[in-house]
């Protein structure tokens, strides 16, 4: 599940990370002009202006009927944060306040449903 910018450059998809007039590209092996940040994680800084499409990436969803955004996975379970922007609902699902107006939860992947990517 993604939930991030992503950059292509020569062709290729990378996440990335805007930093002024720049972009960050990584990838998590060795590469021509990447430079190892940890083990695994390979970063290179390019000019905005070498870069064919920057978008940002967010996998959304919907559980019991609500839509949600996917933040992460882990085993057979989702992390959501609902988008309905309804209170009760929020917390008739149980979902925890992460900040005002913010809810999110854990869900079994196997009721989520409509999952899918969307590039804003």
């Amino acid at each position: 599940m993604r939930d991030g910018y992503v950059a292509r450059w020569q062709g290729r998809e990378y996440q990335a990370s805007p930093d002024g007039d720049n972009i960050r590209l990584y990838q998590p092996e060795p590469g021509e002009g990447f430079e190892e940040v940890r083990a695994g994680r390979y970063v290179r800084v390019l000019p905005a202006s070498e870069i064919e499409d920057l978008a940002y990436v967010r996998t959304t969803c919907t559980w019991k009927g609500q839509p949600f955004i996917v933040l992460g996975e882990h085993d057979a379970w989702l992390r959501v944060e609902y988008t309905g922007g309804r209170w009760p609902v929020a917390e008739a699902m149980r979902l925890e306040v992460f900040d005002f107006g913010v809810y999110q939860g854990w869900a079994p992947a196997a009721e989520v449903t409509d999952l899918r990517e969307q590039r804003v």
